[in-house]
């Protein structure tokens, strides 16, 4: 029942990713706001041709219906309450009737919506096909010991309705608040749109690839030359794959060189990641969705923003720019310290080493492993495991895996649409 959609006001943003999240999943969808809303303040998913709008009378006798906010259970209605109830509750019945859900956003809980909170109870009892979830976003009001009938709509349940909060500490205060058992009561986490915010390459490489579910990520970018050894990459994240159980993802942002031919060294790339534990899918190069040339500079840098891992087993560097990138965006960093230029460079900032063939000075490194190369980076693969249980990565990491869309809608929204009357 938005009067306006200003991004400042953070109800609007919740609903902006509950209709991203319907709309991505091909779900017919409905925003139902004031009459009197402002058309002109849309933006983002709200623009959105495939979503529906619904607009509510706000209207007395031609004149605009003013919102009292009655979060004070002890203030007195005014005169036209009933009147403005009556209209409202009209206008939620014949709009309502053909919905199988309505998704409710504090209109149970904030005083100032008081009347449509009464209203949508009245058209309630003449919808009693319509399955209603009703979202608390703030803190659940502590129950009265004494409730005057006129405001008892703010504690008191409502039929065919399931209670959500964002987190699971607030149930048992949220079930209080509307005297309901607390199996009526569910956790809706909020979202946060991180790739909202970053350079639209990643949004569109996303979709296509889905990574951002990935429990680790690792973004190489470079030219697609052997120097740059992205095979030890593949085989190196493929290990670490197969002693974690985690799901992986590499990115490698690559673009064609002159010193071998590209779809050749891929499969190359790409058998020997099978080899120690990848699938086919698990390896992204972006070179094969449209960036032949390179994927953009900054969509690196914001690919960095989501990435945990970074590994750089590169023959030869002069400096390795894209490790200070990485480093400076939160990633775990892996080098090759046969390369002295990435041993200075990973010195000064606490990185990981490993050893691989490299180009030192005057010279060119070959490295052996014992038992074998598979049991050196199993051993490596298992301090790498550990550390990306780092407090700060681990935050990181879940923030991108559990609290993006995807995500919520799966484990938290399509489980209580399919399984409602379970909550009853």
């Amino acid at each position: 029942m938005f009067n306006g959609l200003s991004q400042t006001y953070s109800l609007v943003n919740v609903v902006a990713e509950h209709i991203k999240m319907f709309l991505d999943n091909n779900i017919d969808t409905t925003i139902i706001v004031s009459e009197t809303i402002n058309d002109n303040e849309k933006w983002g998913i709200f623009l959105d041709k495939r979503l529906k709008w619904i607009k509510i009378v706000n209207k007395l006798n031609g004149k605009q219906i003013k919102w009292y906010d009655y979060n004070n259970s002890k203030c007195t209605l005014h005169n036209t309450f009933y009147d403005e109830v009556d209209i409202i509750a009209n206008d939620f019945e014949n709009k309502l009737k053909d919905f199988d859900f309505c998704f409710m956003h504090d209109v149970l809980y904030q005083g100032w919506h008081y009347i449509h909170n009464i209203a949508i109870r009245k058209a309630q009892k003449k919808l009693p096909n319509l399955k209603f979830i009703s979202f608390t976003q703030s803190f659940p009001v502590t129950r009265p010991k004494d409730i005057d009938k006129e405001f008892e709509g703010r504690y008191t349940s409502m039929p065919n309705t399931i209670f959500a909060y964002p987190t699971k500490s607030g149930l048992n205060v949220l079930a209080n608040q509307y005297n309901v058992p607390i199996n009526k009561c569910v956790v809706i986490n909020n979202s946060i749109p991180i790739l909202d915010f970053l350079d639209n390459d990643i949004k569109k490489l996303n979709k296509k690839t889905n990574f951002i579910d990935a429990d680790i990520l690792i973004v190489y970018p470079g030219r697609l030359t052997p120097s740059k050894k992205f095979e030890h990459v593949s085989s190196l994240v493929g290990t670490i794959k197969e002693i974690s159980n985690k799901t992986v993802k590499i990115i490698f942002c690559d673009f064609n060189c002159m010193d071998v031919n590209s779809n050749t060294y891929k499969k190359y790339i790409i058998n020997e990641g099978i080899n120690y534990g990848l699938n086919k899918e698990d390896i992204i190069f972006t070179s094969d969705y449209g960036y032949e040339k390179g994927f953009p500079r900054k969509a690196v840098l914001d690919l960095f923003t989501l990435s945990n891992l970074y590994i750089c087993p590169s023959f030869s560097e002069s400096f390795g720019l894209t490790v200070l990138e990485a480093a400076s965006r939160g990633n775990f960093i892996i080098l090759n310290k046969k390369v002295p230029a990435l041993e200075e460079l990973g010195n000064n900032i606490h990185a990981y080493f490993m050893c691989w063939e490299a180009k030192n000075n005057g010279y060119d490194t070959i490295e052996t492993y014992y038992p074998s190369k598979k049991d050196y980076y199993i051993e490596h693969a298992k301090n790498i495991r550990k550390e990306l249980n780092n407090p700060v990565i681990l935050a990181k990491t879940k923030i991108r895996t559990n609290f993006n869309n995807k995500a919520i809608f799966n484990k938290q929204i399509k489980p209580l649409l399919e399984n409602y009357n379970l909550y009853k």
